[in-house]
């Protein structure tokens, strides 16, 4: 199982065929696709629709190629606000495979439902169905995800999730892109390498630039949980890493300063989030906000870190590890800060724009999970 979040709107594309690329965390017999037109004002029609285990470069692997049906149609029409779920797939997999899916419209895609900052590359081709070629005849690449929003698996009947939601932290954004180096992804790995974890999948529905009290970037965490995670199956664990964006944002070009908010509306707004999680059913588990001193000093208008925001962020920090009654506290703040300057990250995680980790940062916040207390 693996999922992501939509995102916020792009163009769009005419008559032309997308190939996207994603890693699955569990194996299984069958395949689920859910397609997304959640934002969007228009349906979308889908003519062709194709699924094939990935290869290298935007390619699938020779002979695995399988045409995707909905009601046992081969096209399909997804609805404004709304997804779309095809038929089960037979197609075995194993974990930490990954998978080319391929869908061509012959019309106009306005694409108003996507995943900006996904760190994995799409293929959109020139015009022309090329759902079922080994290589499609690129005319250019992104790195987001657009209309497919999830890929289900069928799996054996002992098995759970973890869902990791948040922000660009948990996306992974700076991360080497098609590498799969997001921390979710590392403990995925992680959890392959215990036995009694290996029937575990880890959900990254993390949306760059999301927010937990406000929306721009995607709905607002406390408007999305119902979609992003009380919505999925066997979900045992949620780990939740949110708030960085509702300090850093206002007062910059990203928020003015009426989207400001207190360490006391961030933290009531943590607590709704871990109510609605416990009533749920999974355990909680909640991250602490990371060091940003430094971030984006070059931009207009700045205000990005100011000593008030660091206030707030130590306040959040405090009640996440003192007062927040979560069922585990990740404390990322102190795996990534700089010990001699703890409002900054640590130079060999800092990804250089002084608010996101690099590769060695996310596997140092996926190492630092206590795999004991998922047993």
């Amino acid at each position: 199982m693996t999922a992501w979040g939509p995102d916020a709107p792009l163009s769009g594309f005419y008559g032309q065929t997308v190939r996207e690329i994603a890693r699955l965390t569990l194996g299984g017999t069958h395949l689920v696709l859910r397609f997304s037109n959640e934002f969007g004002a228009t349906p979308i029609t889908l003519d062709a629709v194709h699924v094939a285990r990935a290869g290298e470069g935007g390619r699938v692997e020779p002979l695995t190629t399988q045409p995707v049906t909905f009601g046992g149609v081969g096209t399909t029409k997804i609805y404004p606000g709304a997804p779309c779920f095809s038929d089960p797939i037979e197609m075995a997999t194993s974990p930490l495979s990954r998978v080319a899916v391929s869908y061509y419209s012959s019309g106009f895609v306005p694409v108003t439902t996507h995943h900006l900052e996904a760190q994995q590359t799409a293929y959109i081709s020139v015009p022309g169905n090329f759902v079922g070629a080994e290589q499609i005849i690129v005319q250019q690449t992104t790195t987001s995800h657009y209309l497919l929003s999830s890929i289900q698996t069928h799996s054996v009947p002992q098995a759970r999730a973890i869902v990791c939601i948040g922000d660009s932290i948990t996306d992974g954004f700076c991360s080497s892109v098609d590498t799969d180096r997001r921390w979710p992804d590392i403990l995925a790995e992680r959890l392959q390498n215990v036995p009694e974890l290996q029937n575990v999948a880890v959900l990254n529905q993390g949306i760059g630039g999301n927010r937990l009290l406000h929306s721009r970037r995607g709905d607002l965490l406390l408007a999305r949980l119902d979609r992003d995670v009380f919505s999925l199956r066997a979900v045992s664990h949620v780990i939740l890493l949110e708030g960085i964006n509702d300090i850093v944002w206002p007062n910059t070009v990203l928020a003015g300063p009426e989207e400001a908010v207190s360490a006391a509306e961030i933290i009531a707004g943590l607590n709704q989030a871990i109510a609605r999680v416990r009533l749920a059913g999974p355990k909680i588990w909640l991250g602490t906000i990371t060091p940003f001193e430094g971030t984006l000093p070059r931009l207009p208008h700045g205000g990005y870190y100011t000593l008030d925001k660091e206030r707030i962020r130590q306040a959040v920090n405090q009640w996440i590890r003192t007062k927040s009654g979560a069922d585990s506290i990740l404390d990322f703040d102190t795996v990534l800060r700089d010990p001699s300057h703890p409002a900054r990250l640590l130079p060999e995680y800092d990804s250089g724009d002084h608010i996101h980790p690099n590769d060695a940062g996310y596997r140092a916040m996926a190492n630092s999970v206590d795999l004991s207390l998922l047993r």
